[in-house]
């Protein structure tokens, strides 16, 4: 896999340039990347204290993944639609997208081995199949390319975010507009590296988020999100900027919640994309989730309570 980024602003130092623009690696591994050579400007390597220079040509080139010992298993899944090109599921709140170092069983893609055996590895060897991905307490609608042609398709209209993505989710408090769009840019956390944040212009990549309030009880709200782009933890960093953090969001929000909700009460409720294959517009939508449906419940029930 290969980034190429021209620079429009002069002055920064390299690493730090890079450490906002590929937000989903540490900053250890970008180091390593330049340190080996693997990061280039205008086709020379540079140390990483290098300040880039207006219309500099960075590319950087990200070795393969170690490949991991990926064991098919027989695990239930939800499925929606299948053909020879792809699949679509509810993945369920709780299960890990792909195996990583110390968690490589009772994955979604150790499932999906097992139920398809080839699929697509544009991804890597590591994330066969994986077009996009849901957070592990995150449930709700996945597409998965099952070869690479599917995967190129599939890949090319989420970056051109033509890709039909809404969630529900349930927040603390109410918020001051029935609608609105958070546009904020997004990128890791300056001192706690393994969450986002949202940054001050021009440190983040864009991130846009719209919503809809569905429903209001006392203290929480019900809403409808809509991803304009895909950021890591986007709807959970942009709410809890707001100050409306997801219920059960130990990362983001307070670290228990008095329902004693176990992960965020986020689902991804509609999928829409048109076919890999066919260019037919396809378009899946998920109910509200047992947990979250029950938290709902709970919620009406005290507000007619008092």
């Amino acid at each position: 896999m290969r980034w190429e980024f021209r620079i429009k602003e002069g002055g920064e130092r390299l690493d730090s340039f890079l450490r906002r623009e590929l937000a989903e690696f540490s900053r250890t591994f970008i180091q390593r990347l330049i340190e080996e050579g693997e990061v280039q400007v205008n086709g020379k390597p540079v140390k990483a204290s290098y300040r880039v220079r207006e219309n500099d040509l960075i590319q950087v080139a990200l070795p393969p993944p170690e490949p991991l010992d990926l064991e098919p298993e027989r695990l239930p899944l939800d499925v929606y639609f299948e053909d020879d090109d792809l699949l679509v599921l509810n993945k369920p709140r709780g299960m890990v997208v792909h195996p990583a170092a110390g968690n490589l069983r009772g994955t979604l893609v150790n499932a999906l081995l097992g139920r398809c055996g080839n699929l697509s590895d544009i991804g890597g060897t590591d994330r066969p199949g994986i077009v996009h991905r849901l957070d592990k307490d995150t449930s709700g609608l996945l597409v998965v390319a099952k070869n690479n042609y599917a995967h190129y398709r599939l890949g090319g209209q989420f970056q051109r975010r033509t890709v039909k993505r809404e969630y529900l989710a349930i927040v603390y408090g109410h918020l001051r507009a029935p609608r609105g769009c958070i546009d904020a840019p997004i990128g890791r956390h300056p001192r706690h590296r393994k969450k986002m944040a949202v940054l001050p212009e021009g440190k983040g990549r864009q991130a846009i988020t719209c919503f809809q309030v569905l429903e209001e009880f006392k203290g929480y709200s019900l809403l409808r999100c809509r991803l304009e782009t895909g950021r890591t933890h986007q709807i959970r960093v942009h709410l809890a900027h707001l100050g409306h953090p997801l219920v059960g969001d130990a990362v983001y929000g307070p670290k228990s919640n008095e329902w004693d909700f176990q992960g965020q009460a986020l689902h991804a409720a509609v999928l829409g994309f048109k076919h890999p294959r066919s260019g037919e517009y396809m378009e899946f939508e998920s109910p509200v989730p047992e947990d979250m449906a029950a938290l709902l419940e709970l919620m009406r029930s005290r507000d007619k309570g008092d």
